[in-house]
């Protein structure tokens, strides 16, 4: 009765694992594959992740520009009190705020 019953379990057991090795032979024939559009996903970046970068871009500079002017208004205040460093100052951030104020976009039309 033993043999019998080994019989079965060991024929049970390679119908089994057939599958299992089919399985296996199919992913590690497919690895190549996947590895190489998985390095191709981290490479280039999609147009969601572009536009999501450019308006991060975008927001930082927007927010730059309000930090300058608010600095602006400041440093000119004291420029107009006499303090000549401040007038200094001044005159720096206008440029800086010259030179950012190239790359924003224009303001929406508020008709």
């Amino acid at each position: 009765m033993r043999p019998i019953v080994r019989l079965i379990v060991t024929g049970s057991a390679a119908l089994a694992l057939q599958g299992c090795l089919a399985k296996t032979v199919v992913d590690v024939a497919t690895l190549p594959v996947k590895a190489v559009g998985q390095t191709a996903d981290w490479a280039t970046t999609s147009q969601d992740e572009a536009d999501r970068n450019r308006g991060r871009e975008l927001r930082q500079r927007e927010e730059r520009f309000g930090k300058l002017e608010r600095d602006y208004a400041r440093q000119y205040d004291k420029c107009q009190d006499g303090n000549d460093r401040a007038c200094a100052q001044a005159q720096a951030t206008w440029d800086e705020m010259q030179t950012l104020k190239d790359t924003l976009p224009p303001p929406p039309n508020r008709s």
